[in-house]
């Protein structure tokens, strides 16, 4: 029997069937035959198994998941001051958080002597130095949302020579973590060369090649080489291949594609234990065809099949600048061929599609390409070929023998008899559910015929009610069939038919109940993105899953330079199912950002936020040790040290050191400092005198405690009384060149018996011991700069310090430097900025390293003070720049680049250097601006003038004024001003160039500290020559426009009577032509409408003022177009409209005339109009007057006023009013002496008695009404308040006659102001017309009211008021008037009303008076 063929190499010949049996010869028993059938059929279920279980896996590893402990941590035994590290792996979903507990205390971390790190699912503390307190149970525990777990191990810290201590913790078994004995050879394997990273695009090729020592090396004892690719083991196949040698192995990639992605790892697995190197492959999408089409997708496979159809799945590509995808086209391409067919008419939208219509017994490939709106990508990787094959039909072949070595293969339905229906199916089930389709499997009856048997299925929605038939018209020869076209998210129900010629069986049992899946949409996007550091090219990037996976399939991360605007880039291009990735390939020292976004069959989410901006650095590593420690000092019970940085600081600041001392001939070390150190000069104290002591110094940066130094040579503790100065320290070389270099130092710590008043240089080659003075007299400052030395030779230095006793003891000599200028050095350069003209001192540096700054100095101390100067840094370049340098900034300016080899440089700027500069950097701040062109005009359409000019160069800060006839010209709408940088033009168009616009125009710039000036004369003949053109250009504009427009724009005008009006003209109208006013965007109704067959249009503008100023606009539009004309009536415009009504107010102005008042004598003067704003001033001879308390200068809009109030005999003289315009003034002056002032004078003074009467005169404040109805036997009061100076007299008549107080009719004025009349008892007599008078000797007033007295059940009668109401009551004459100063003088009396006519006086003794009440409170 023969085996199913493996997919991609099947012969067609095998499965075309010519006739009914087919013969093969077998060299094995049948039952071996069938064993093997058995077998490999098993192993094709097993397989399908294994693919379904992989799938099933890649969409659930980001369920939720509790914490777990991969790697627990293990016991340790160490001895005092000597490290530990605990290590566990945890893993989880959401990543758990990790914890770690001493005894059952939560440990604090921030002391610095517990060092804890993670990194993904490891996780580690570190105790760089141990002590007996570190003995005790750790425990480290994992929590996440899901749950919690712990892992516990111990410690045992033991003392040097000492015996194993007991401690609570001497039960643990500590031997059980460590190794047995080894039973068989162990293999050490040691990379050599191992492979990097690679960074490809599709197409291209990949080699992975790494080499490795084995010890031993045994020929037939070699380690298994096993290659991965995220995880996943790989074989060698037509996509990889992979060489095996003798300590080498490569993997080659001959044609790359984006599923050749991942993290490659290299395993090599030995019985000692595996050695293995990762690094990551990424491969880059190739250029679409067409610009901005979409990636291609990737990862295709082929589902599920069967003899006419087959399900295609895959995953879409990660787009950044791409616009988003729209759907995919699937092709297929028979084995064979090179014809590839598109299987769907129209885009689908998710990443999986069931191509039918195949062809039973053909094998094919497929490929997908996605489309968005620019265009198609291009394919993906050809699937896997695969054969349209009934899957179960070989389960119904059977075999019979014919003798020797033949057998008769064939099927069971042909070899026995024909004649009778098929029996039920049974046991139907779903294999596979999806969206819209579901597959069926099922078994057959027990049927055997000639006849060929077929298959209906029908389904039943659930909710929907009946049995339909899915497959009409294709006949179902398998017991396998999709369903498709079904509903997401919907019940259904299936059951099977079977048939032959002969009938149709019954329906088979139904299925249970299936449910196709339904997808809400793409994934929401993922939470929180965390980037941290991982080596100098890489990041780790975390995030938090989506809120809604939506069956998710992985992650797309995206990454991008900081403040570089969609500029994205792809970080990966195929999808990643977990929730951290590490970034590589990126730029150390550069800052990024990132964001991921979630992808399911459907598409991709949206973008999670951005993380924050991380640069790229290298990873942190402990410092290397310390070395060479001196001793500075000693006073017998202290030594002071000092010691030299490591050489690597392990990517990170040393921030601290740690010294230890033994005596010299033990072993123990004992700490000293406790805090730890920051500087490297440090006083050991409590020392023995005369003892001898060893020391040595530990560093530590952020990731830990790096190694023990040497330990320094035996040093005794006797104090030092030498006159001469101890050595120096921190000898430091800069400026290293071919023949010199630059040495710096401190000062000695030990001065000896006087100042150091200098110091001395030596130097000696490398190995010598001949030390040469570099300098014969002492130099008092601590740099020096060693010259001559010869190229290329390696030199130490040492320095002395110098006072009155001699020269004291070296120091001890420096690290080697070779003398030899670094490839590039450049050297510091000094000029003036020609732009700016400030003093720049710059350098260029040859190398740049991570973190590398600039350290500006001046005299090789640090610059500090940038209230002059600034620093400004780019790229390898910085620059010292002078803003306000002084003659005070000579000297040496050095310069030096941190994190190079020794890259520095300086330079020295004399005081006569600089005060060249000075002078050159004042003139090029103060420049005159040069030009190209000088100003020019051109004549443009609808006769609009151009001026322009064109600079050499100008600034986007540059600014400039036009001026015409020494006037500034506006640049406000319809005109306009322009400049352009790049061609440095600067332009002036002027809307309506007319005969006014003749004479000299100018253009002013400023430009930062430049100025330029330039003029153009527009007189005479050329200006008649350029005033024609422009008309011509504006008449033709018209013509050509053929619409309604203004044949001229608004103007303002002035009349003869100072009447304001704004006037246009417009022309080319016609009846549906519009005109509106507007004022800024309100429309103004004129009271008139404007005359559009006259073509004029006016605006009056009424009482023209302030008020009046605004842009003002008009319109005119209709179906052919529209025109629009504005005027500005502000600024220089309203100045001029009002010069203009000073001109014709001040021709109209009449002499001037005196009208006196009761405040004063006011002087008038009439004319045509008159505001406030107009330009008029009073003058009282030569004085000019303002308006104050003493002199109120006014108007109405027909005349100006000036009124002098009190006048007095100063007051006399020559007034005069002045009517100014640009043109001329008009004076008008009136003589106030003599017998004018004193008929003036004298009638102020009447007036103003007058005024002092009606103000003080007897007066009813309110209170009485003019009408009162009052019911029979009722008590009527009438009362008011009265008010003069004397307080006045009150009288009541009735109907003309007094009336006399009685027990009716009572009286009464209280305190002078409440007057009343109260009737008791009122009765029908009392009715009538009352009168109540008010009267001093200023005069007074007379009140009439009316009372109706009616009877109880009488309708209310209804009264009128008397006409006479109030009747004013002159005053005696002559009225006299107080003559006390402080007397203030009345207020004007408003307009008076036309009195009524005076009454007749009562007669003598027929009123009544009210007596004038007493006081109270007396």
């Amino acid at each position: 029997m023969s085996m199913l063929p493996k997919p991609g190499s099947f012969d067609h010949e095998y499965y075309h069937k010519q006739s009914r049996y087919v013969v093969k010869e077998y060299t094995d028993s049948v039952e071996v035959v069938q064993d093997d059938y058995q077998y490999k059929q098993g192993q094709r279920i097993q397989g399908v198994v294994r693919k379904k279980m992989v799938e099933k896996y890649i969409r659930e590893e980001s369920m939720i998941r509790g914490p777990k402990f991969l790697v627990r941590l293990r016991s340790h035994t160490v001895f005092v001051n000597t490290p530990v590290k605990f290590f566990c792996t945890v893993e989880g979903f959401p990543m758990p958080i990790v914890r770690w507990y001493k005894d059952g205390t939560l440990l604090d971390t921030s002391s610095g002597k517990y060092l804890v790190e993670g990194c993904g699912a490891l996780h580690s503390l570190e105790i760089p130095r141990c002590t007996t307190d570190d003995t005790a149970q750790y425990i480290a525990t994992a929590s996440n949302i899901h749950g919690q777990a712990s892992s516990q191990a111990s410690i045992i810290v033991k003392r040097f020579r000492e015996e194993e201590e007991s401690c609570s913790y001497a039960w643990l078994p500590f031997t059980a973590a460590m190794p047995t004995s080894v039973q068989f050879t162990k293999i050490n394997i040691t990379f050599v060369e191992k492979f990097e990273a690679v960074f490809a695009h599709e197409g291209d090729s990949a080699t992975l090649h790494a080499t490795m020592i084995l010890q031993p090396n045994l020929a037939n004892l070699q380690p298994e080489a096993l290659w991965y690719r995220d995880g996943t083991l790989l074989a060698d196949s037509k996509w990889v291949k992979i060489h095996i040698g003798r300590g080498c192995t490569t993997l080659s990639i001959p044609q790359l594609f984006k599923e050749d992605e991942g993290l490659y790892t290299l395993r090599m697995v030995t019985r000692g234990g595996v050695a293995e190197h990762s690094s990551f492959v990424s491969v880059a999408d190739t250029p679409p065809p067409v610009p901005l089409a979409p990636p291609a997708p990737m990862d295709i496979k082929v589902h599920d099949a069967n003899r006419d159809y087959v399900i295609v799945s895959w995953k879409p590509p990660n787009t950044t600048t791409e616009g988003p995808i729209v759907g995919y086209f699937v092709d297929k391409c028979e084995v064979g061929t090179e014809n590839w067919a598109q299987c769907n008419d129209h885009p689908i939208k998710i990443c999986k599609f069931a191509v039918t219509g195949l062809f039973e017994g053909h094998s094919f490939y497929f490929r997908v390409r996605a489309i968005n709106a620019k265009g198609i990508s291009k394919p993906c990787r050809i699937s896997h070929p695969i054969a349209a094959l009934d899957p179960t039909e070989f389960e119904r072949l059977h075999a019979i023998r014919l003798g020797g070595k033949l057998d008769v293969v064939s099927y069971h339905d042909e070899m026995e008899a024909a004649g009778k229906a098929p029996g039920a199916s049974s046991g139907v089930v779903t294999s596979e559910i999806d969206r819209t389709y579901v597959v069926l499997s099922w078994k057959g009856p027990d049927y055997c015929g000639k006849a060929p048997m077929w298959y209906y299925i029908e389904k039943l929605l659930v909710k929907g009610g009946s049995w339909q038939r899915v497959n009409t018209q294709v006949p179902i020869r398998s017991p396998r069939y999709a369903v498709f076209d079904l509903q997401e998210g919907s019940d259904y129900q299936f059951r099977v038919l079977s048939s032959n010629m002969y009938g149709t069986s019954e329906a088979s049992e139904p299925s249970e109940t299936i449910t196709t899946l339904q997808i809400k949409g793409v994934p929401s996007s993922p939470g929180q993105v965390v980037a941290t550091r991982e080596t100098d090219t890489s990041v780790l990037i975390q995030w938090a899953p989506p809120k809604e996976p939506n069956a998710l399939i992985g992650y797309y991360i995206d990454q991008c330079l900081k403040g570089a605007k969609d500029c994205w880039t792809a970080a990966n291009h195929k999808p990643r199912p977990d929730n951290k990735f590490v970034v590589s390939g990126l730029t150390t020292g550069e800052t990024y950002v990132f964001r991921v976004q979630a992808i399911n069959e459907i598409g991709l989410s949206d973008e999670s936020q951005e993380s924050a901006p991380l640069s790229v650095k290298a990873a942190l590593t402990p410092p290397s040790a310390p070395y060479d420690i001196a001793l500075l000092n000693c006073d017998g019970k202290s030594m002071v040290l000092n010691w030299k940085k490591p050489l690597h600081d392990g990517g990170s600041q040393i921030k601290e050191y740690y010294v230890d001392k033994r005596r010299a001939g033990t072993t123990m070390w004992r700490e000293v400092n406790i805090p730890p150190v920051v500087t490297r000069v440090y006083t050991v104290e409590g020392l023995t005198q005369g003892a001898v002591y060893q020391f040595h110094v530990y560093a530590a940066n952020l990731a830990g405690l790096g190694g023990a130094s040497k330990q320094s040579v035996d040093l005794t503790c006797d104090a030092w009384n030498m006159p001469e100065p101890g050595p120096g320290y921190g000898l430091r070389f800069s400026e290293v060149r071919d023949d010199s270099l630059l040495i710096e130092w401190e000062k000695p710590v030990y001065t000896g018996s006087g100042p150091i008043t200098g110091y001395k240089v030596e130097y000696a080659k490398k190995g010598s011991s001949d030390w040469t003075t570099a300098n014969a007299a002492a130099v008092s400052h601590r740099f020096l700069k060693v010259t001559g030395l010869e190229a290329g030779s390696s030199y130490v230095c040492r320095v002395r310090g110098v006072n009155d006793a001699g020269v004291g003891a070296a120091s001890l000599p420096s690290d080697a430097v070779v003398a030899k200028s670094l490839p590039g050095t450049q050297e510091v350069s000094c000029g003036v900025d020609e732009k700016t003209g400030d003093i720049v001192v710059s350098f260029e540096s040859c190398q740049m390293g991570v973190g590398s700054q600039f350290v500006w100095k001046k005299n090789y101390k640090e610059i500090t003070d940038f209230s002059r100067s600034s620093i400004k840094t780019e790229s390898s370049v910085s620059k010292l720049v002078f803003t306000s340098a002084e003659k005070e900034d000579f000297g040496t300016y050095s310069v030096s680049v941190t994190n190079t080899a020794g890259v520095s440089s300086s330079h020295t700027i004399t005081a006569e250097v600089l005060e060249k500069m000075l002078a050159l950097s004042y003139d090029i701040r103060h420049p005159i601006i040069p030009l190209k062109t000088e100003l020019s005009y051109k004549i443009l359409e609808r006769g609009r003038m151009r001026f322009w000019l064109q600079a050499e160069e100008i600034s986007s800060h540059v600014s400039y004024k036009f001026f015409g006839n020494n006037k500034e010209l506006s640049g406000a709408d319809p005109n306009k001003m322009a400049h352009d940088v790049h061609t440095g033009v600067i332009e002036y168009i002027m809307d309506h160039f007319t005969e006014e616009s003749e004479g000299t125009f100018t253009c002013q710039i400023t430009d930062g500290g430049g100025k330029g000036q330039s003029s153009l004369v527009l007189i005479g003949e050329a200006f008649k020559a350029a005033l024609a053109e422009a008309d011509w250009q504006r008449k033709e504009y018209i013509r050509v426009k053929e619409g309604p427009h203004f044949s001229e724009f608004l103007t303002a005008h002035v009349g003869e009577d100072c009447a304001v009006a704004l006037v246009c003209k417009v022309a080319n109208l016609k009846k549906e032509s519009e005109f509106h006013w507007f004022k800024g965007d309100t429309e103004i109704i004129p009271d008139v409408k404007p005359d559009l067959g006259s073509g004029v249009c006016k605006l009056p503008i009424h009482l023209f003022s302030a008020l009046s100023a605004g842009v003002y606009r008009a319109t005119i539009h209709d179906d052919r177009g529209k025109d629009q004309s504005q005027i500005d009536l502000s600024g220089k415009a309203f100045d001029e409209v009002l010069n203009q009504i000073n001109k014709y107010a001040g021709c109209t102005a009449a002499e001037l005339l005196i009208k006196c008042t009761a405040t004063g004598i006011q002087m008038q003067c009439l004319m045509k109009y008159f505001t406030s704003e107009m330009n008029v001033t009073w003058m009282h001879g030569t004085t000019k007057l303002s308006h104050s308390e003493k002199f109120v200068v006014g108007g109405t809009p027909a005349m100006a006023t000036m009124e002098v109030i009190e006048p007095s005999d100063r007051d006399k003289g020559v007034y005069s009013i002045l009517i100014a315009n640009a043109e001329n003034t008009n004076t008008r002056k009136l003589d106030l002496s003599g017998e004018v002032f004193e008929k003036a004078f004298a009638e102020f003074m009447k007036l103003k008695s007058e005024a002092y009467a009606e103000m003080n005169r007897g007066k009813v404040v309110g209170g009485l009404p003019d009408v009162v109805t009052i019911m029979e036997k009722k008590t009527l009061s009438l009362t008011c308040t009265v008010c003069g100076e004397p307080k006045p007299q009150v009288s009541w008549m009735k109907n003309g006659a007094d009336v006399c107080p009685d027990d009716q009719y009572v009286v009464s004025l209280d305190q002078g102001r409440f007057a009343s009349l109260t009737i008791k008892g009122v009765s029908m007599d009392d009715s009538g017309r009352y009168t109540m008078t008010v009267q001093n000797k200023y005069g007074g007033e007379s009140i009439d009211i009316v009372v109706a007295v009616y009877k109880s059940g009488e309708k209310l009668p209804e009264i009128k008021p008397t006409v006479s109401g109030k009747t004013i009551i002159p005053p005696k004459l002559p009225i006299e008037m107080p003559k006390s100063k402080e007397v203030a003088a009345p207020s004007p009396a408003p307009p008076s009303a036309p009195t009524s006519p005076t009454p007749p006086k009562a007669p003598s003794g027929r009123g009544v008076k009210s007596p004038t009440p007493t006081r109270r409170g007396k």
